[in-house]
């Protein structure tokens, strides 16, 4: 390959909606795409030809329908194998956190959402059936986030994140690689791109792209171990962080790229930038080539959109870039479409088939019904019975399409979401009245519409008030050129990429429209559609039940309203800890402890509603089948013998359902400070009303591990407290002797 061929393999400049025009139901190849392949003989990657959204300014109009996605994507491809010496095809990469970001996709929960399911197993069903919707176009390379661990709900992105703590993550990441990439096949059509590495979710103060001002030890213990997961689950492909940790960004990080993730952890894959995050090492470079031998040198084998990896031919002329490092990178790029099959493939013939729709819809709400949390239920109001003569359904996340569907969502046909109101209406019988009104919007000060509120409040049974946030972008907004908002100006969005928060309260008079509704006396529902926890103290004494239902997805209000009614037993637990206050923050519930003081003058410092909290219909008791001390040796660890805990499980209530048991510990006896707990193993199971089962949680020799002083990780001898139950509000405990 000549000089020139290598830095074409390495660049992803372009965005995908600037290489084709459409002309009815004909596509040809810009003049932009063909100017940047003869520029560089060939093309490394092309990101977002089916995006579609307010920012691409693609939609149903201009976009690329279904069934003519693999004759553009073969459009691409022929171009390349005509139009270069070397023929090498792209890869193409499309943005799926929740879903394909295409026209015509199955849009599911967010992960914040998927995260609060406790369910890996049905997480790799929705992520093989999104790599089928990937294939059927011709892509390549699905990037997910599932890297980012929660610790600041007031960023905007935490609707991404599957949970603040590493475990939870750590199941639901490998559950994702495994279903994109097939699970133990050998081949695979789709490469997940996990995505962000790594500790975005630790930004100071919640600000996206914020520094990370955390250690090596929390960068391990909190920030790697779902990166270690995705690779032992067979991750071939990353996209760096745009985060600096402890002075370092993320894409100039040899010790993170390069020392841990391929030296420590074995990674072989890509590690793709983030979009335009090469521009930013300029802060420290002043200089384009530099900048481009900065990240080279750290590991970062593809560029996102920037002017810096372009520059590379040019470094290695003027001997700033050896070009045997160039080498290295592109090596892995082409080692990744050798595996993919890419120079296999002839791009004439077409395949029409496509995944199954009702195969989608199916899944969308299966996890959006094990999303549901539940959170208070006083007086068991929850389920309703089917017999109201009238319910009022209020509040601006009643009726809102979009904003069930949270960020990164493309734009949806008629019919194909279900909102809370739809869902009930649905529900309820004939002889039901399903009454509607918005009250207000989600940030404005309006109170005009409270009074239609309380007047069909007064007629109904019961009210239903949706509250919440809104990541739902608009037309019209402006963008930075990596996507994220810069201003969203009089629309409703208050979470998503860029959008961080000063306070968690609700937005606008949200507050205000509960208590006004609370005077009429008639009992009221809260449902919380969000992407991040909101701080609900002042209102929650007038809710009689509260459920978050999270960004819910396409079928997320039928979900909503069979919970409601009982058609469905809620099983979600909180993957994220809900504070009384922001200025409790952080709250997440595995703090040091360190003998400091946890509560504040002037407040409480436990989280209102702690990670893995969550109510069912039915009451589960349990206890151990065991009441002896649990013992086990290092030596026994070290030859990958497990710790079995069994726990007696039964169903006390009236009705079926998943218990998800939990298993925490904490080291007693540790050369380190550690957690106050830390979840290390769960169990989702479902019990008939009245069935008892065994349920064994398990350890094994890295759950027991510290980073020691020397910043090894090893087990210790001595005494760790077991805590397990189905809610951390009712543990019971036992402890483990390591010998």
């Amino acid at each position: 390959m000549t000089l020139k061929e290598k830095v074409g393999q390495l660049n992803q400049k372009l965005y995908g909606w600037q290489v084709y025009k459409k002309n009815g139901s004909k596509y040809e190849l810009t003049d932009i795409f063909k100017k940047h392949v003869e520029e560089f003989q060939g093309i490394g990657a092309l990101y977002g030809l089916f995006r579609a959204d307010p920012w691409s300014g693609v939609h149903f109009g201009n976009g690329i329908p279904l069934e003519d996605s693999k004759q553009v994507t073969n459009l691409v491809q022929q171009y390349l194998k005509e139009n270069t010496r070397l023929g090498i095809p792209a890869l193409f990469s499309e943005e799926c956190p929740h879903g394909h970001q295409a026209l015509d996709s199955t849009i599911f929960p967010t992960h914040i959402g998927s995260g609060a399911t406790w369910n890996p197993v049905l997480q790799r069903k929705a992520s093989q059936y999104v790599a089928k919707e990937l294939s059927e176009k011709g892509v390549h390379l699905g990037l997910v986030s599932t890297l980012d661990i929660a610790r600041d709900p007031r960023w905007g992105r935490t609707e991404e994140c599957f949970s603040e703590d590493p475990y939870l993550a750590s199941k639901m990441t490998e559950a994702v690689v495994k279903g994109m990439q097939g699970g133990e096949s050998d081949t695979t059509e789709v490469l997940a791109v996990l995505k962000h590495f790594a500790a975005q979710g630790s930004a100071t103060g919640g600000h996206n792209a914020g520094p990370a001002l955390i250690g090596e030890r929390e960068l391990r213990e909190i920030h790697i171990p779902a990166m270690k997961a995705g690779i032992q689950s067979g991750a071939l492909a990353c996209m760096a962080a745009y985060n600096e940790i402890d002075g370092i960004p993320c894409h100039a990080n040899h010790f993170l790229l390069t020392t841990i993730l391929r030296e420590e952890l074995g990674f072989n894959g890509v590690v793709m930038a983030d979009g335009v995050a090469l521009e930013r090492l300029l802060h420290l470079t002043n200089d384009k080539e530099l900048a481009a031998k900065s990240a080279l040198e750290a590991g970062v084998d593809l560029s996102l959109w920037d002017d810096i990896y372009t520059q590379i031919e040019t470094a290695v002329v003027n001997g700033i870039i050896s070009e045997e490092t160039l080498d290295q990178a592109v090596r892995r790029i082409l080692y990744v479409k050798f595996l993919l099959g890419l120079f296999s493939n002839d791009y004439k013939t077409e395949d029409t088939s496509f995944a199954d729709r009702e195969e989608g819809k199916e899944l969308n709400l299966a996890v959006a019904r094990e999303s549901i949390t539940l959170l208070k239920n006083r007086g068991n109001i929850l389920p309703l019975n089917k017999d109201k003569k009238a319910i009022s359904v209020i509040g601006p996340n009643a009726d809102s399409v979009y904003n069930m569907l949270g960020d990164y969502t493309p734009p949806q046909r008629e019919g194909a979401v279900v909102t809370i109101k739809d869902g009930i209406a649905q529900t309820v019988g004939k002889d039901c009245d399903v009454f509607y009104a918005k009250g207000c919007d989600i940030r404005s000060t309006d109170t005009s519409g409270f009074e239609y509120a309380k007047e069909i409040a007064r007629k109904s049974d019961v009210i239903i008030v949706a509250l919440g946030g809104s990541s739902a972008r608009e037309f019209g907004m402006a963008f930075h050129n990596n996507g994220a908002v810069m201003n969203v100006g009089k629309a409703e969005m208050d979470s998503g990429e860029n959008i961080d928060v000063l306070d968690l309260d609700l937005g606008g008079v949200q507050e205000e429209l509960v208590k006004e509704l609370a005077c009429i006396g008639t009992p009221i529902i809260g449902v919380f559609i969000q992407g991040r926890p909101h701080s609900i103290s002042h209102i929650e004494q007038y809710l009689d039940a509260i459920l978050i239902g999270w960004y819910p997805g396409q079928q997320g209000g039928k979900a909503i309203a069979e919970v409601i009614f009982g058609e469905v037993n809620p099983s979600g637990r909180l993957p994220i800890s809900i504070p009384f206050h922001s200025g409790q923050l952080p709250v997440y519930y595995n703090y040091k402890d360190s003998g400091g003081k946890r509560e504040y003058y002037d407040g409480l410092g436990e989280a209102m509603y702690s990670f893995g909290y969550g109510l069912s219909y039915s009451t589960f008791h349990y206890q151990f089948t065991s009441v002896e001390t649990a013992r086990i040796t290092q030596e026994c660890l070290s030859q990958a013998e497990e710790v079995r805990i069994p726990v007696q499980v039964t169903n006390q209530g009236p009705y079926d359902g998943n218990v998800v048991m939990q298993l925490y510990m904490k080291d007693l006896q540790s050369s380190v400070t550690q957690r106050i707990k830390e979840l290390k193993d769960f169990r989702k199971v479902w019990l008939q009303a009245g069935e008892s089962k065994t349920i064994t949680l398990t350890l094994q020799e890295e759950d027991l591990s510290i980073w020691n002083l020397h910043m090894k990780q090893e087990v210790e001898k001595g005494t760790v407290l077991l805590m397990i139950g189905d809610s951390p509000d009712r543990l019971i405990e036992k402890e483990l002797i390591i010998e």
